[in-house]
């Protein structure tokens, strides 16, 4: 089976986010089947980007083809990332031809965050008698209406609303993330039936074959281990949406308390504010974001992991995201901060759900996990291992994708 896969932002484990689109497309050449990504050639998710000089090239990275389309570089969500998406689109639909060309494809699947990619995706599929897959990502129209402030009428807004209810419509299978989405789309136009549910995952080897962390953190987990202190941390982007405000602000509190420390690894737009909140406290810690392989080990050198979000409409349609699974592989306690549509921490007993906004429920969680014995905190993290590794293997997934888009 020939697999065509657009994906504004695809990324590769290389590259940085986002790295779906690699790891399913990986998993479905394992399985014998053909597969090419399209994506552009700027995403403000990369660390890395691809190299080109052409409007369209062709490569293959680590066994997996990609076809990357010229556009322009952009900072944030203002007028140069729509620059950005409609540059996007218009080389989709001038080489429209030639994709086919070099993949005639047997499924589409319309990936790309935003859903204006259906109307290229849907004209190939038509061209080449394929199966045509919206997958969701995220909700837009509603993500840019209730994250950015955007107006129901807005000119951007009625044309991000047009594609998805044109998604809707003529989609023979629509694939969510998401796991509360299906009446969204059935009042959008789509047929129940078509829905189905594939969240993200992980990849089982980056486990098994974990790669040592670098030294500045090595060094700084293994001192504070040593002064027997019990280490509360957060991985990941430090933007408003992570709720780290309320994660401070706990901290803090703790300062009397010499046995905490609390750690922020990553880097993000609120880093530095975040800083200059958390002042000369010497329970708290910043420290730069790791590659991806050393994830593992560094997940596991923190003994209770804190995962929060900012209180939104959008998440009662579910959560599904890449760092609560890898939170689960480490076979850690967690504090989710989070109210969504489902709750994967409650769900396992993996660690302990609170309020998203409540310092005194997160630290009530941090007593209550720290009362458990050894035995009880192996137990309470082993079922989130055990929960990822049957629900959320990309191996998994990529089998389930395949079977619905054969069905």
């Amino acid at each position: 089976m020939n697999i065509l896969l657009i994906n504004h932002y695809a990324g590769s484990p290389e590259m940085g986010m986002e790295f779906r689109p690699y790891y399913m497309a990986r998993e479905w050449i394992s399985a014998g089947h053909n597969v090419l990504i399209i994506g552009a050639s700027f995403s403000h998710l990369r660390q890395i980007q691809p190299q080109i000089t052409e409007s369209i090239i062709f490569e293959e990275i680590e066994g997996v083809n990609y076809c990357w389309l010229k556009t322009p570089e952009y900072l944030g969500n203002g007028f140069g990332r729509v620059k950005n998406i409609l540059s996007f689109l218009r080389k989709f639909r001038k080489n429209r031809a030639q994709i086919i060309e070099k993949l005639r494809p047997d499924v589409v699947i319309a990936s790309s965050t935003y859903p204006m990619d259906i109307y290229n995706s849907h004209k190939i599929a038509k061209k080449t008698g394929a199966k045509l897959v919206f997958e969701v990502h995220d909700l837009w129209p509603l993500s840019p209406m209730l994250l950015g402030g955007m107006k129901k009428y807005h000119p951007f807004i009625l044309w991000v609303q047009k594609a998805e209810n044109y998604a809707a419509r003529n989609s023979n299978k629509i694939v969510s993330l998401l796991p509360c989405t299906k009446e969204h789309f059935v009042s959008k136009g789509a047929n129940g039936n078509n829905w189905r549910y594939i969240p993200n995952g992980i990849i089982r080897g980056d486990w098994e074959n974990p790669v040592p962390l670098n030294a500045e953190h090595s060094i700084f987990f293994e001192k504070t281990k040593s002064q027997g202190k019990t280490i509360i941390g957060y991985v990941g982007g430090h933007a408003l949406s992570n709720a780290l405000d309320i994660f401070l602000e706990t901290a803090i509190d703790f300062g009397e308390n010499k046995n905490f420390v609390f750690v922020l690894v990553g880097n993000g737009a609120e880093k530095e504010r975040l800083k200059q909140k958390a002042g000369k406290a010497d329970n708290i810690f910043f420290l730069n974001s790791v590659p991806k392989n050393q994830i593992p080990e560094l997940l596991k050198s923190i003994d209770i992991l804190y995962l929060g979000a900012a209180p939104s409409p959008l998440y009662k349609y579910g959560i599904s995201m890449n760092k609560l699974y890898e939170y689960m592989m480490s076979g850690k306690p967690i504090i989710q901060a989070i109210e969504a549509g489902n709750n994967p921490v409650a769900e396992c007993g993996c660690g302990i759900s609170v309020k998203p906004d409540s310092k005194e429920e997160i630290s009530v969680a941090i007593h209550k996990i720290t009362g458990l014995t050894e035995e009880e905190k192996i137990m309470m993290g082993q079922k989130g291992k055990e929960y990822v590794l049957k629900n959320h293997d990309y191996s998994i997934l990529a089998e389930k994708f395949l079977k619905i888009i054969q069905e």
